[in-house]
């Protein structure tokens, strides 16, 4: 089966998948945005399994059971806070989703969702965020086209959206060259 990437408009916490993407902050101890909205819909379980780890460092990964949600796991990953870009952001941001990428080698998982990572509270400029995922999914599926099925990245608004599929047609039109 050709792995497919799909973009859509959603709630993260409902998508059937194998894993979602958690914008995680470094505790993993839950948030606000998707982060809450996460921890909320898996339930206290999700919170006691990521008591034991440890916490996160900015731009690494790390996996828990997904417990409550249609997911059987969540991939917590903790992106930059945007500085105005002086501070490693990007490098950061793409180490996010390499190590995201990572543990899906590791679990054999076949699909997974990712929220639009450090574009909100963190302020990340998602035209910049966006060209990141989509070029980070582009790079994995080049190597790894046989791991994975499915590929989906879930905004929560219109305008996030557009900014993706943009993205999507910049990063996949360049596939020729």
């Amino acid at each position: 089966m050709k792995t497919k990437i799909e973009i859509v408009k959603g709630d993260i916490t409902k998508i059937e998948v194998e894993a979602i993407v958690n914008a995680a902050n470094t505790s993993l101890l839950g948030g606000g945005g998707v982060d809450g909205a996460i921890h909320r819909a898996a339930g206290p379980q999700l919170l006691s399994e990521c008591r034991t780890l440890n916490g996160c460092d900015t731009g690494q990964a790390k996996i828990t059971k997904g417990y409550k949600l249609p997911a059987g796991h969540v991939i917590h990953t903790v992106g930059p806070v945007w500085r105005g870009g002086t501070g490693r952001e990007e490098q950061l941001l793409v180490s996010c989703y390499r190590n995201c990428f990572k543990l899906v080698g590791e679990h054999a998982l076949k699909s997974i969702a990712f929220p639009s990572v450090s574009t909100g509270v963190y302020r990340f400029p998602i035209e910049k965020a966006s060209f990141i995922a989509l070029n980070e999914s582009k790079a994995f599926l080049n190597d790894n086209s046989h791991v994975i099925d499915k590929i989906i990245f879930v905004l929560f608004s219109e305008s996030d959206l557009q900014v993706y599929l943009s993205s999507y047609n910049k990063v996949f039109s360049e596939t020729a060259k």
